[in-house]
């Protein structure tokens, strides 16, 4: 669906280029398609970034007055080049992470233009009488900058050396990429960018299911901010997700490292010990994050209400603090190792994931599980019909985990909101009540809240404080419930987004925006970034359905609700000139109008309203006055965009190529570092690893989706139609590694890794292709993980080949490079 807007933008001129390790229907569409071996994109990337700085093709005006690549970095600080593969910094770590290293990052910071101490600071800042007192106290002297580039320790020259062995050759060789396609990649990426044109990069799980997932989506920053195309129209960088409301679920999160609005989950193994430790180690003092303590007590008060008061910090004590990793991996590791009693399941179907022969086995360590969704899907079922109860290695009768199977609602039959991948929340309308028991996530969230209310409301032992002052007055007020359904027991979707927006502690009068949120308890909002969507009764933003006539502008401000403040495009500031005028009339969006004395626009501004381009920055200030009027990335400490990441990653301040934790080739780069050396391994018996070239398993397989199917098929295997357009589970194999093996089309073949072997039908096309790395004939394979052995259409869990590895910032598996063997199945 989405692609038609890709299809006109093509008849409008725009070009497309399509980077894949398969040839596919959008590569069938695009001006240029570009094979590359999966798993190899920060080289690919890296080498355009190399291309950009050696011919000058970068937007030089953007990035000196918009990033940080004039800022001095600590004279200590070592690069990859400097130490073959690794960052200064490197240790070993803690017992317990599942890690073998970690970082230290101390010396990736900007060198200051005086000293700081910053633990003597916080020991000052903790005596302050009021919260912004304690960050005022925390403001660093600025940094040291080279605006000509020249300095040698000047993120410009630093990143220039890093990718400088990046070449069109070595870029081949790691890549598989014939030198004279990357050559056009570059040539068409750099026509296309500067002050009159800007480029989108577009990306899915292709880039972010890795041990590297991070630094990937880095790496393109890198390059979109080297190029101009951050904050302007038709540039950035656009997640494809997989579900109407991931970027939603992150929002608001499911996520077990965060809270509302991004902000950090109070966790034991930092200093978060009171509120005030929780602030100073959280809060950057420069920028507008310098309002967390606003964010954070406002959310405190949505948790706790009257409970919530100064004298007991807003309830902070009361609130779950992490002490873990409770990741997905992370937690079914520990479920493996018995020390997991129980689980819920929400529109989740564990038992398909990744190494999923070992999460069944998991599974059956529970002694209770409650499965919630629209069939009988392979999680609830796993107990009687998995493939591992069907071989005999698991017996019904000996597994103990007791099912819950609760039937769900589907999407046509509730209410309420979503939010895409470009942050519009959208209401919308049921159709239909759901049949028979079928609830909604949001009835049985509600329901079980008002049980464990009950259940808890006479405990007097301090650890159920919090639940019992926890704030749950979600019921339709008496009269008002909806007359037209036969469901009972629904909360008022309303008075949820009345939490979610915020209000007026004392009156309850809703908040236009997150600005009026307060550090002193009068406010109360569970999400800052969603403060404004409902600004007063009877004004549903998200309900909102008027588009721009005829597009033009184009931003559609009338419909729907962007977070944040409606923005469309976030750091918007940058597509105008560092005087305030547009770098183009063609690109233009936002601008100072020196009359009015503001910024104008088709976007809302995502500045400061009423600040000149010429406002300097204040020596020594907090918050946004630390910004002068020329720095566009308002949540940053430095206004400017990051070439070079000096805090937020764990696994170094610039993207780096390494190999994935199963390749056939080593590190050309840096051969002794063969991977991410900070990367998460959960060391499990059933999940070991193919050693580098291992001669057992030569070929790489990466995973894909398909149109017709959703995810593990959940929500499509049950469906005839869907089931009939793709009904059996497939792998895609080369004509020459088909030759190779000797295995026909359509022929019955089996794939095997190191964890599992699955049995697929042989799709033989030239969609893919051998690739030459390093002098090697790599072949790679793809195959959907839409299947199980429940359903309409039922196949084997591709997810049995892939294993528990990991990404070290936000913990997402690899499973779009492996090592895998092919053979013609008997």
């Amino acid at each position: 669906m989405a692609f038609r807007w890709v299809a006109e933008a093509k008849r409008r001129g725009a070009k497309l280029i399509h980077v894949d390790p398969r040839f596919t229907r959008t590569s069938a569409m695009a001006d240029l398609y570009v094979p590359l071996r999966s798993g190899t994109d920060i080289a690919f990337l890296g080498g355009l970034i190399r291309y950009m700085i050696e011919n000058e093709k970068y937007f030089k005006d953007y990035v000196v007055n918009y990033t940080n690549a004039a800022t001095i970095i600590r004279d200590d600080f070592q690069d990859t080049e400097d130490l073959e593969g690794v960052f200064s910094g490197l240790k070993e770590a803690p017992q317990g992470t599942n890690q073998k290293y970690v970082y230290d990052n101390a010396t990736w910071q900007y060198k200051r233009t005086a000293p700081f101490d910053a633990a003597k600071a916080r020991e000052e800042a903790i005596k302050a009488a009021t919260f912004a007192e304690m960050i005022q106290k925390m403001v660093p002297p600025p940094a040291e900058k080279d605006p000509t580039l020249q300095h040698p320790q000047t993120v410009f020259q630093i990143m220039r050396r890093h990718f400088s062995r990046y070449t069109p050759e070595m870029v081949e060789q790691i890549c598989g990429t014939p030198k004279e396609l990357f050559l056009r990649v570059a040539e068409m990426l750099a026509e296309n960018s500067g002050p009159e044109r800007t480029t989108m990069f577009v990306y899915a799980m292709g880039w972010t299911q890795h041990t590297y997932g991070v630094q990937n989506i880095g790496a393109a920053a890198l390059l979109q901010l080297l190029l101009g195309n951050v904050g302007r129209p038709g540039g950035g960088i656009l997640a494809l997700r997989g579900h109407a409301t991931i970027q939603g679920s992150t929002d608001v999160p499911t996520l077990h490292h965060s809270i509302h609005g991004y902000m950090a989950h109070p966790d034991a193994r930092r200093r978060h010990d009171t509120l005030r430790d929780y602030i100073l180690t959280e809060t950057r003092p420069t920028g507008y994050w310098a309002n967390l303590p606003k964010f954070m007590v406002s959310y405190l008060k949505s948790m706790y209400g009257d409970a919530a008061k100064p004298e007991n910090d807003f309830g902070y004590d009361w609130h779950p603090k992490i002490a873990g990793d409770y990741s997905f991996m992370a937690s079914f590791h520990a479920m493996a190792k018995g020390e997991i009693k129980g689980a819920f399941f929400f529109g989740q179907n564990p038992a398909t994931s990744i190494n999923g022969g070992l999460i069944r086995r998991a599974l059956a360590n529970l002694d209770w599980m409650v499965v919630k969704d629209n069939f009988e899907i392979e999680t609830a079922a796993f107990w009687y019909k998995s493939p591992e109860v069907e071989s005999g290695e698991l017996k019904p009768e000996q597994i103990k985990t007791e099912v819950f199977l609760f039937p769900s609602a589907q999407v046509g039959e509730i209410e309420g909101t979503f939010t895409n991948t470009q942050r519009w929340i959208q209401f919308h309308e049921k159709a239909a009540d759901p049949p028979g028991d079928c609830r909604s996530d949001a009835w049985f969230t509600h329901q079980l809240a008002l049980r464990l209310k009950k259940l808890y409301a006479d405990s007097t032992l301090p650890r159920d404080q919090g639940f019992k002052n926890l704030t749950w007055d979600f019921d339709y007020e008496p009269g008002k419930y909806p007359t037209n359904t036969r469901i009972q027991g629904e909360p008022d979707v309303m008075k949820i987004w009345r939490e979610i927006n915020g209000f007026k502690t004392d009156t309850g009068e809703l908040l236009k925006g997150f600005g009026e949120l307060k550090d002193d308890g009068s406010t109360t909002c569970a999400s800052w970034i969603y403060c404004g969507a409902y600004p007063e009764e009877g004004k549903f933003l998200p309900a909102n359905r008027n588009p721009d006539p005829d597009d033009k502008p184009g931003t559609h401000l009338g419909w729907a609700y962007a977070w944040p403040a409606n923005r469309r495009i976030l750091y918007n500031r940058a597509s105008a000139d560092p005087n305030g005028n547009p770098w183009s009339e063609r690109k233009k969006l936002i601008w100072w109008d020196a009359g009015q004395k503001k910024w104008v626009g088709y976007d809302v501004p995502d500045f400061p309203a009423t600040k000149a381009p010429d406002t300097p920055a204040k020596p020594g200030a907090a918050g946004m006055d630390a910004h002068d009027g020329k720095s566009p990335f308002i949540l940053l400490p430095d206004g400017k965009g990051w070439l070079f990441v000096p805090t937020g990653l764990q696994d170094g301040p610039l993207p780096t190529h390494y190999e994935p934790m199963e390749s056939p080739v080593p590190n050309l780069l840096y051969p002794k570092w063969q991977t991410n050396p900070i990367a998460k391994i959960y060391e499990h018996e059933r999940n070991q690893l193919a050693q580098v070239g291992d001669p057992q398993f030569p070929i790489v397989l990466t995973t894909y989706r398909l149109t017709e199917h959703h995810l593990s098929g959940a929500m499509s295997r049950w469906l005839p139609w869907l089931a009939e357009l793709q009904p059996e589970l497939f792998v895609e194999i080369s004509p020459e590694l088909a030759q190779e093996k000797g295995i026909q089309n359509l022929d019955w073949v089996r794939i095997t890794s190191k964890r599992g072997s699955i049995v697929a039908k042989a799709l033989v096309t030239p969609r893919l292709r051998p690739l030459t790395v390093n002098g090697k004939t790599v072949h790679q394979i793809g195959m959907p993980w839409h299947w199980g052995f429940m359903g309409l259409s039922t196949g084997d869990v591709v997810n049995d080949l892939t294993s528990w590895v990991a990404d070290p910032n936000v913990m997402i598996h690899e499973a779009k490079a492996l090592l895998v063997n092919v053979e013609k199945a008997k």
